[in-house]
């Protein structure tokens, strides 16, 4: 791939990564992943960079249906169930009830608009560098939110700072159908 961009999807299995509590909410078909079901998790646990990233750019395609959330962490770590308490989650949500869009740092920077429509392809890309995270979609930044020096975490949320950990994507209940394909990392120094 150019410039320095690795697949951590081969498009065809969910080969170097593990799905949590029900994995049957994640499928491979026609190129994608398709998550559609109860709650799931499911972690890059892959051999690029030991599925251990600090600073880096990922990139994938998402596709949202009517009334669809799901989200894609970072610097998170798998766990056998519940919402990850490690990492952050960038919010994937165009229509669903809930009114954190897509793009959002969720809960930290929170983004009101819908910027891309349900049942399109787009692309989301998230740039973690340092204290710093930039979330574009289809190439228009839509959030840089730098995390504050010595941030002060309720106790429910210790885990949400940016550090190390792999990504993970969100099933979110069974009335959402998401579909992600070109699943991609850049390490970054």
């Amino acid at each position: 791939m150019p410039d320095g961009w690795i697949s951590l999807f081969d498009g065809k299995t969910l080969t170097g990564w593990k799905a949590s509590e029900n994995p049957e909410t994640f499928k491979v078909e026609d190129g994608m992943i398709v998550v559609n079901g109860p709650r799931a998790h499911l972690f890059y646990e892959g051999p690029v960079m030991n599925h251990e990233f600090d600073n880096f750019e990922f990139k994938a395609q998402v596709m949202t249906t009517p009334g669809s959330n799901s989200g894609i962490f970072f610097h998170t770590a798998y766990q056998e169930e519940g919402w990850p308490a490690k990492g952050h989650e960038v919010q994937v949500n165009n229509s669903q009830s809930d009114w954190r869009r897509t793009g959002s740092v969720y809960s930290y920077d929170d983004v009101k608009e819908v910027h891309v429509p349900d049942n399109e392809w787009y692309t989301q890309h998230i740039i973690v560098q340092g204290n710093k995270v930039t979330v574009k979609l289809n190439d228009k930044t839509v959030v840089e939110y730098t995390e504050p020096e010595n941030v002060e975490r309720p106790a429910d949320a210790k885990g949400k700072v940016i550090s190390s950990g792999t990504f993970a994507l969100q099933g979110h209940d069974p009335d959402s159908k998401v579909y992600f394909k070109d699943i991609m990392v850049k390490p970054l120094p």
